[in-house]
């Protein structure tokens, strides 16, 4: 248990070597998809402080849900439409490295402090996207940050949308 707890706060840390350590890790894609979890349900706790019906479920699943698409996503576009010459990984890797980016989102149960949910849900999101940077580029062995970037952001807007188009569908409309 304490492993877990040590490599989430390396994560929140950026510590590239950690991305590194957990894509190359089989067994760590319990812990991963455990960090998406734990952040999923902080997000789902700290959007009650909002004051916002949206309630701690919906809020969970629409955080996992935001993630798993994000998640597809980017590996589609990270290895299909923009990959570098030396880029290698399957689908395990690229879940376990971005599983862990999503620790910085833990800081989002704190928002159930009234007035307190939009500032700490923008600073986990701008977090958690720089710990996704890192998790791709070391997942998909980019030498270019500026690429990993701008696979994460046009995964994130082809997420956003996505969502947007879907919510109505799921009853989130």
């Amino acid at each position: 248990m304490a492993e877990i707890w040590d490599r989430m706060f390396r994560a929140a840390k950026l510590d590239a070597q950690l991305y590194e350590e957990v894509e190359a890790d089989r067994d760590a894609t319990v812990q991963a998809m455990t960090v998406v979890v734990l952040a999923a349900v902080a997000a789902g706790i700290g959007s009650l402080g909002s004051g916002s019906a949206i309630g701690i479920i919906t809020g969970t699943i629409v955080a996992l849900l935001s993630w798993l698409v994000w998640a597809l996503l980017t590996y589609f576009i990270g290895t299909r439409l923009l990959p570098e010459p030396q880029t290698s990984a399957d689908y395990g890797e690229l879940l376990r490295t971005i599983g862990f980016a999503s620790a910085p989102g833990l800081i989002r149960v704190l928002g159930i402090v009234p007035g307190l949910a939009a500032p700490l849900f923008l600073i986990g999101g701008i977090w958690m996207l720089v710990a996704m940077v890192i998790a791709v580029r070391q997942a998909l062995d980019y030498t270019s940050t500026w690429r990993a970037l701008g696979v994460c952001l046009i995964g994130w807007l082809a997420q956003v949308v996505i969502l947007i188009l879907a919510a109505p569908l799921i009853g989130l409309g």
